[in-house]
């Protein structure tokens, strides 16, 4: 004769099965959830409260609760009860508010919301304000730029450049180039004091000019190397110069596809005609007004530290003596300037 209680009849559906099954192998679920899925899903299959307890190391009191609960309340029954606690405070309603007046307007003293403003403006704290923006990714203090070209083959010059760079023909060579201006030699008006144990290195807070230079860079689409050279100005008669040094560089066998923008120097006739006496020469020009590859700026910024990176040893020994000025022939000493880029920056 049986003892004890006996057991509710346990029937699970196919829904209710696939549901179990879901919440019992899926990683994001809550431990205590899973382990109640399982517990349903073994007495389910007809095993007793005992068996199932020792598998899952509770009691068979425990057991048998979370069974008379399915049993009556089917899936609702295994998830946890509202906790008791304060009342809500900030309803559905003030956040709303919050958010509209976020994005619909803005201050009159100010061109943009804070934490602080909004608060005063809406009656909740400034830590509820930052919890409702961060839920919402709002950041009113931030603004980005765009700009959409109004170039009539815009497609047809992205389609261009985008298929250079993911399908690049067969024995050629594609070279993003681009120039960086107006470039600062400046050393420091004292010799430079090293570091030293529990001693940060030491310098003056102004500085010598040295004129100003250029800097033409090609970075090799495929192998990121660089093809970098200094000269005095921008102007055509520099830019054929590089192209000389890239004819030189490259090997003859080789096709060359230069990707750059379209600054005047680039088309000017004496680079027309300099075209036309190297065939395997190919431009390629960037939409007007956009940045299709912002490669093109980072390669000249690589391209200066690599430029800047031998100098700074030399600059250890002292300022004492002086750095020329910078020249016509610059780009055959580089090491007689430090490029300094802080009083211009790339848009």
């Amino acid at each position: 004769m049986p003892r004890g209680r006996s057991m509710p009849e346990l029937k699970v559906s196919a829904d209710e099965r696939e549901t179990l099954e879901r919440w019992a192998r899926r990683p994001t679920t809550a431990q205590a959830l899973a382990q109640r899925a399982r517990m349903i899903l073994a007495c389910a299959e007809g095993r007793p409260n005992d068996q199932v307890a020792r598998v899952e190391r509770v009691t068979r009191q425990t057991v048998g609760r979370w069974r008379a609960r399915f049993v009556s309340t089917r899936l609702d029954g295994l998830l946890d009860e509202p906790r008791p606690g304060a009342p809500r405070q900030i309803t559905d309603e003030h956040v709303e508010r919050v958010v509209r007046w976020t994005l619909e307007t803005k201050p009159e003293d100010a061109t943009h919301w804070s934490t602080r403003a909004m608060a005063k403006r809406s009656g909740l704290s400034q830590s509820a304000i930052s919890r409702i923006w961060r839920a919402f990714a709002l950041q009113p203090h931030r603004v980005e730029t765009f700009k959409l070209s109004k170039d009539p083959l815009f497609i047809e010059k992205v389609r261009d450049i985008v298929g250079l760079y993911l399908n690049p023909p067969d024995q050629a060579l594609v070279l993003c180039v681009d120039e960086k201006s107006q470039i600062q030699a400046l050393d420091r008006s004292q010799p430079v004091l090293p570091m030293r144990p529990g001693q940060v290195e030491r310098r003056t807070h102004d500085y010598t000019r040295h004129g100003t230079t250029t800097l033409f860079a090609a970075l090799n689409a495929k192998s990121g190397k660089l093809i970098t050279e200094f000269r005095r100005r921008q102007r055509a008669r520099e830019f054929r110069k590089f192209l000389d040094t890239i004819q030189a560089r490259v090997p003859a066998t080789l096709e060359v596809h230069l990707i750059l923008d379209n600054s005047s120097t680039h088309k000017t006739p004496a680079i027309q005609r300099w075209l036309t006496r190297h065939p395997r020469f190919h431009l390629h020009f960037t939409p007007n007004q956009l940045l299709v590859d912002q490669s093109r700026r980072a390669l000249v910024r690589g391209a200066d530290r690599e430029a800047t990176a031998p100098r700074c040893a030399s600059q250890h020994a002292g300022a004492g003596g002086g750095h020329p000025p910078v020249h016509r022939d610059h780009q055959r000493a580089p090491q007689a300037v430090r490029v300094d880029e802080d009083r211009r920056r790339d848009p």
